[in-house]
């Protein structure tokens, strides 16, 4: 990616947080630290929005399951003996088929936007987690057109269906309530996309004020 000169409204910030949270929460089992960061979440409950009701959730899960109890529902969910409960890729979610051609489109587009695989990485481009990374970058970083083609072409078409499909999981229990808050997120980036489309004035709807580390969503 280029050099950041564009000036970042408080709520793209947020928008960006939330994406690394969601991130971090798919990427491997939550830690403790990160457990405890969404425990100590402050949130507006007079606000009786789906997001911020999807936050309370949020905090609630993180207080009763320890990161020794994830660690099987991870595996459970996403890892599995073979596979796990459900394929966290943007290939089977467009198509049906891993390593498919949304893939190859994926790569080429990285490619275009400046992003590089990292050498230590063996998840393949269009895992959930890494796809909401790159949201997060472009959206601090890339011109508003870049986060909304992005969007449209490797996530809008599935991630919806992906929560639906992950609350539905028999293994879910913590990660039901991520689901209910990534979709209720994502029904606000749906406006959100909308208004960039008009190119009307940006509204924060996300309902909390979250402003992670760094190191507490990369644990």
């Amino acid at each position: 990616m280029t050099e950041n000169t564009k000036q970042i409204s408080e709520n793209d910030l947020l928008r960006a947080d939330i994406y690394q949270l969601l991130a971090a929460l798919l990427r491997r089992t939550p830690s403790a630290e990160l457990l405890q960061f969404l425990h100590g979440l402050e949130v507006d409950s007079n606000d009786d929005s789906s997001m911020t009701r999807a936050w309370l959730s949020m905090k609630l899960a993180a207080e009763q399951f320890s990161a020794e109890q994830l660690e099987d529902e991870y595996f459970n969910l996403f890892i599995g003996v073979g596979s796990g409960e459900i394929l966290p890729y943007g290939s089977w979610f467009m198509t049906g088929s891993l390593m498919d051609k949304p893939l190859a489109l994926l790569r080429q587009d990285l490619i275009q936007l400046g992003f590089e695989r990292g050498d230590d990485v063996k998840e393949p481009e269009d895992h959930v987690a890494a796809l909401f990374e790159v949201m997060s970058a472009l959206i601090l970083e890339a011109p508003s057109h870049q986060q909304l083609a992005f969007y449209r072409r490797h996530l809008g078409s599935w991630i919806i269906r992906f929560w639906d499909s992950l609350s539905r999981c028999n293994s879910a229990a913590f990660y039901a309530v991520v689901a209910q808050l990534g979709r209720a997120f994502f029904e606000t980036e749906i406006v959100e996309f909308e208004r960039l489309v008009l190119s009307t004035p940006v509204v924060e709807s996300s309902g909390v004020q979250i402003q992670p580390k760094a190191n507490e969503l990369a644990s």
